[in-house]
């Protein structure tokens, strides 16, 4: 008797956590979505860093990196854009960002993280981000630099910007340019597109 009464309270249980489980699937998110000469590079951005992952979607809703380059490109490390190329550099405080370092979240293959000068205080310059491309990971730089997002899509496309011929400061010879916006994609999209 007792069995039959729980019966269907477990069978609401499952359904809600099934119900549930759904729902967190077409919960929509915020991707990145950088267009290059080469092809598109989809970036989810990491809860864990919330004021990475919230300055990266202002930046791109206010069109910043839109006339900017991958400016920096060295093969079997990074590929890194988003310089503003002015004397400011890092200097400017609109564009620096306390460090969100999380140990989970490490330097390997497709990682895109934030760049910073030598500063003790390992403060981000949230205007220029990376995107690992040695397929062995950069572990080196975990512990010093803040990681938020991770490549969904497009790899290829960062390895032929990899691949682009450079002068001897790392820049490519024709630029790389991005146009960067948020698209928002449903977690079973992303799933699907991170097989």
């Amino acid at each position: 008797m007792l069995q039959i009464r729980s019966l269907p309270l477990t069978i609401f249980i499952l359904l809600a956590s099934l119900t549930f489980g759904m729902a967190q699937k077409q919960e929509k998110v915020p991707v990145g979505e950088i267009k290059t000469p080469y092809g598109k590079i989809l970036i989810s951005l990491d809860d864990r860093t919330p004021n990475h992952r919230d300055s990266f979607i202002d930046l791109a809703n206010a069109g910043y990196w839109d006339t900017l380059t991958f400016n920096r490109v060295i093969p079997n490390f990074v590929n890194q854009g988003g310089c503003p190329d002015t004397p400011e550099g890092f200097n400017d405080p609109e564009y620096l960002l306390a460090p969100e370092i999380t140990p989970e979240l490490t330097h390997k293959y497709g990682a895109v993280g934030a760049g910073r000068d030598g500063n003790p205080q390992k403060i981000s310059a949230r205007c220029q981000f990376y995107i690992i491309q040695n397929p062995e990971g950069v572990h080196r730089l975990d512990g010093d630099y803040t990681v938020f997002g991770h490549v969904i899509d497009g790899m290829d496309v960062v390895e032929k910007i990899a691949n682009a011929p450079t002068n001897d400061k790392d820049e490519p010879l024709e630029p790389v340019n991005m146009k960067i916006k948020i698209k928002y994609l449903s977690g079973s999209k992303i799933e699907k597109l991170q097989k």
